[in-house]
């Protein structure tokens, strides 16, 4: 069950600033419901990443917000258009790159490029120069004129995103767009999400992989069995699962021990001269463990925090582990599962 410490009249959907907006979207194939009344709220501009295992129903969202799939509920809004009322409108917002390659590998990629040119009715010369710009963008330009049957993992992604572009969308689902490429391919392909991004360009990305939700998403989803467990920036969602702890240490063994005596809660390591005090990383939780050690004057020579990673967080939402609601820095409630 998802939990949430607010309430609120105005549900997703409704606000203008957001590029896409779910308010209670359902979708069941037969007897299986798939996405089971899930909300989202993607602002204008960002990285928006849903992270889930297999079956969980990432593709489905991906499939039903860009029109290719119809809901069987919800009230849901992409680019300020309902896709109920106005499905065309959407399509002609954004863009999709799918898990598999969309590219056609017995012509060339600069062909890849003047046909998608021609699908969204660009004239000969639009299309050209659009393409060129594109391949170029892409560092594709060398081999353009070669079939793309040739191309490397990486270099078909990379096309299979600059034909994705080709019509200017502002919205882009990219459906683990990095699934199968190697970790240099992988990272190329995350500065060319964060340039799209630096144009104001909004992406919703479905991976497998928590480093690059980690790496490239200003929030995160966690969908399990069709349901939003937990949702917020990484960090909000690595406090979520205990474990984290400050670590401090002294060089000075008198003030080590005043320290154990002022933080009775902390794990001491009298060998290192250090303690383990349980801590969620929050700004708020920090200031609170300074300020009992400056009551007690005394002042760590070294403070280090860990949190979990969102390895953890992934396995706590989607494993079965007790997870309990908490509140980021700033006081804002994080939704976690339970």
């Amino acid at each position: 069950m998802t939990r949430t410490a607010t309430t609120s009249t105005t549900t997703p959907a409704a606000s203008p600033s957001l590029a896409i907006a779910a308010y209670g979207l359902r979708k069941a194939y037969g007897a299986k419901t798939v996405l089971d009344g899930i909300d989202l709220a993607v602002p204008a501009g960002s990285v928006f990443s849903l992270l889930g295992p297999n079956g969980a129903g990432k593709t489905t969202a991906v499939k039903v917000l860009s029109t290719l799939v119809a809901a069987d509920a919800g009230d849901l809004r992409v680019g300020g258009h309902d896709l109920a009322v106005d499905p065309q409108a959407v399509r002609a917002t954004i863009g999709v790159t799918g898990q598999f390659s969309a590219v056609d590998g017995l012509i060339t990629g600069e062909e890849n490029m003047f046909l998608m040119a021609d699908l969204h009715h660009l004239s000969k010369r639009e299309g050209r120069r659009v393409a060129a710009d594109l391949l170029e963008r892409f560092d594709l330009t060398e081999a353009a004129k070669r079939p793309a049957a040739g191309y490397s993992g990486g270099m078909k992604r990379r096309l299979d995103i600059a034909m994705t572009l080709v019509g200017g969308p502002r919205i882009i689902f990219l459906d683990e767009p990095t699934t199968g490429l190697d970790p240099r391919s992988r990272h190329t392909m995350w500065g060319i999400i964060r340039e799209l991004v630096s144009d104001g360009v909004t992406v919703f990305l479905t991976t497998q992989y928590l480093e690059e939700a980690d790496q490239l998403a200003d929030r995160i989803a966690v969908l399990n069995d069709g349901r939003i467990a937990a949702e917020g920036t990484a960090d909000e969602l690595k406090r979520i699962v205990p474990g984290g702890h400050v670590r401090l240490r002294f060089t000075d063994p008198a003030a080590y021990r005043s320290a154990g005596a002022a933080l009775r809660e902390g794990a001491a390591d009298g060998e290192a001269l250090a303690l383990q005090i349980p801590c969620d990383g929050s700004q708020r939780a920090l200031r609170a463990i300074l300020d009992r050690l400056d009551s007690a004057g005394i002042e760590a020579d070294e403070l280090t925090v860990h949190t979990p990673d969102l390895d953890d967080v992934f396995f706590a939402l989607t494993g079965g582990a007790d997870v309990t609601e908490v509140a980021d820095a700033t006081g804002r409630p994080v939704e976690a599962a339970r």
